[in-house]
């Protein structure tokens, strides 16, 4: 159960707070001299996974008075709410139990007094047989061809977690298939999508629980005009269009057939839901074994996460780690680094895991939060990201924390690159620990026989403090099974956060007022409804109108 109380007034809090003043002026260069065998005490083995956390800021002391907060917060009781069906969720009297769609166990999940893993093993055996269906080609579209485009048409964790997988996969994706991805409202997203494709090869996989979500409802209203501009007869679009919903009436209502819809549950949000048939894009882009793959080594990490001791317990220390960064350090933004090109989309999934779920400022008392949330989530792939903003991490006024992510191995093995890639890797999180001092910069500069005059002009703007955090998490290669624990742990950091800073991650009522006032709008808009908004609204309104 949740422990309804404020971290600050936790005693390991305050014992936190001069533990900070501490360790603050500490530079890591020390830190490393003064324990020769820091490296392999902060190190986590994880099956093929290393989680190096050495070249952070904390000592043996920080870890353990961090671990102590989470006890005082209730973590691991907080785990077992959450693996075993309880409605922690409470401002939609929800349970969270995506846990529950990579469970593979013999034993029964009750949730009101049905085990729901029968109904998850019928949905995936249901995917399953679409999946096989398609590659055979014994699912034909209406001309009797084979499908050679799948669409994906969904908006949030409905689109950023496939399209992220998908691209972080694409090495296993099947030939002689494409997958695509439509979201934005914006009609250019459809419109260059749409004119890529051929109808009678193209399947569209619409993805909302409710079916009445305003975006993805819109772009699949224009997939299907779009589609019946050559199909001509609506009874056409059974064999292109398959919906992931539990609104049957409204799937039905658009024209697609109930062996076609597949189902979820209330209990699955949506930035969790690839595990989901939200994944069936997932499984049709890289076959539904490989998409099993993902799921057990998800399953693998959450066993862990639920089992092994706080000090062990890989998503709970990287967690601890936000809270002392974010609270006691005051950082405002972390930055993901995954070194390699197939994961470049893992930032921008994470920006909707952690910010949607933890940018929150109420507690669950319902009171106001008296101390920092959700840091910003943002990133690129390396080695690009060198190149545009590590200046800033480097050399910056702002202390960034960063997660480095990569394989050892290549999936794409040419010439040198692989040892090029992991060098860069290696020497940015060495360089952020390290930093350059004053006599080392000095020492580089004489070599060059500058004139003393210049050499003093330059030597400030060649200094590097260092003393930067990193954390540094590598796998053997990348593959679905690792991808799936990868991304596992992310979650289980998202909600040990939550619990940690008291508030509900599983909600987002942030992004509702927004969709209120959209559809106000858009009525306005499209039937002239006057409506009262303020004098600047007003203004871009009457702009619209008269250029639109």
């Amino acid at each position: 159960m949740l422990r309804n109380t404020t971290p600050t007034s936790c005693a390991s809090w305050a014992e936190l707070q001069v533990h900070y003043q501490q360790l603050q002026p500490q530079h890591l260069r020390g830190l490393f001299a003064s324990d020769p065998e820091r490296a392999a005490k902060l190190s986590f083995r994880f099956e093929d996974f290393i989680f190096d956390l050495s070249k952070n800021r904390i000592t043996d002391e920080t870890l353990n008075l961090l671990v102590q907060l989470a006890e005082e917060m209730g973590v691991p009781g907080a785990i077992e709410s959450m693996f075993t069906g309880e409605k922690i969720n409470a401002t939609e009297n929800r349970a969270v139990l995506h846990t529950a769609l990579r469970n593979f166990s013999d034993q029964e999940l009750l949730l009101d007094g049905e085990n729901i893993l029968d109904e998850v093993r019928d949905v995936l055996k249901q995917m399953q047989q679409f999946c096989d269906g398609i590659h055979s080609g014994s699912i034909t579209g209406y001309t009797g061809k084979r499908f050679r485009h799948i669409v994906n048409i969904g908006i949030g964790g409905s689109h950023l977690g496939p399209q992220m997988v998908c691209e972080a996969l694409k090495i296993y994706q099947q030939p002689d298939l494409e997958v695509h991805f439509i979201s934005n409202v914006d009609g250019t997203d459809a419109a260059e999508v749409l004119r890529k494709l051929d109808p009678e090869i193209t399947l569209f996989i619409i993805a909302s629980k409710t079916f009445t979500t305003k975006e993805t409802i819109t772009n699949a209203h224009t997939a299907r005009n779009w589609f019946l501009e050559q199909a001509k007869d609506v009874v056409h679009v059974s064999k292109h269009f398959v919906a992931l919903s539990t609104n049957t009436a409204e799937v039905e209502k658009f024209g697609i057939a109930p062996e076609n819809t597949f189902r979820f549950w209330d209990w699955v949000g949506g930035r969790f839901s690839l595990w989901s048939a939200i994944g069936l894009s997932i499984a049709c882009a890289v076959g539904y074994q490989n998409f099993e793959q993902l799921l057990r080594g998800a399953e693998s990490m959450d066993k862990h996460f639920r089992k092994a001791p706080l000090r062990q317990n890989i998503p709970v220390l990287i967690a601890l780690l936000s809270i002392w960064y974010t609270n006691f350090f005051n950082c405002q933004t972390h930055a993901i680094l995954p070194y390699d090109q197939y994961m470049r989309l893992l930032p921008e999934f994470l920006q909707q895991l952690m910010m949607e779920s933890n940018g929150k400022s109420t507690d669950r008392n319902g009171q106001p939060v008296t101390y920092q949330t959700q840091p910003v989530i943002w990133g690129a792939a390396g080695t690009n990201s060198q190149h545009s903003f590590f200046q800033l991490i480097h050399q910056g006024t702002i202390l960034i924390p960063c997660d480095f992510i990569a394989a050892a191995q290549s999936n794409n093995p040419i010439g040198e690159h692989q040892a090029l890639l992991l060098s860069n890797f290696f020497a940015q999180t060495e360089a952020l620990m390290q930093g350059k001092t004053r006599d080392e910069v000095r020492a580089e500069l004489q070599q060059k026989n500058l004139p003393e005059a210049e050499l003093e002009a330059l030597l400030p703007h060649k200094l590097f403090r260092g003393n930067k955090p990193t954390t540094s998490i590598m796998m053997k290669q990348l593959t679905p099974y690792n991808l799936g624990a990868l991304l596992a742990m992310y979650e289980h950091k998202t909600f040990v956060q939550g619990v940690i800073w008291n508030i509900y991650s599983f909600d987002q009522w942030g992004v509702e007022l927004g969709k209120q006032l959209a559809t106000t709008i858009e009525k306005e808009l499209l039937q002239d409804t006057p409506a009262n908004h303020d004098s600047s609204t007003q203004m871009l309104i009457n702009y619209y109108k008269s250029n639109g």
